[in-house]
Parts: structure tokens; sequence; C-alpha cells
């Protein structure tokens, strides 16, 4: 179960991460840096550990 909620919030960060814009409309390196860890992460724990695929 914590694994699926992690992966939820982790989802979650990653594409807020990712897809944030400031309010001249570009994308700022400190969301784009957490964002890709975060869904480094979430991909780890769907696969490894909810999917066993690797």
């Amino acid at each position: 179960m914590v694994d699926y909620i992690f992966v939820m919030v982790t989802g979650m960060v990653a594409y807020h991460g990712l897809t944030f814009k400031d309010s001249q409309g570009e994308s700022e390196t400190g969301h784009l840096l957490f964002g890709a860890i975060a869904l480094l992460y979430c991909f780890r724990i769907l696969f490894v550990d909810i999917l066993k695929l690797i």
C-alpha cells in the first residue's frame, strides 16, 4: 500500500515540476531538476517494487 501512495505522490511532484512555468512562461531549472528526480523514483518503485519487472 505504501508503494502505491509513494508512486502517486512522486508522480504528482514530477508532473508539477516538469510542467511548471513562471510568470514569463519559462521553466525554472530547480523545478525541472526535482521533477526529473521525482520521475526517476516514481518509475523505480513502479517497475521494481509494484510490477516486479526488473
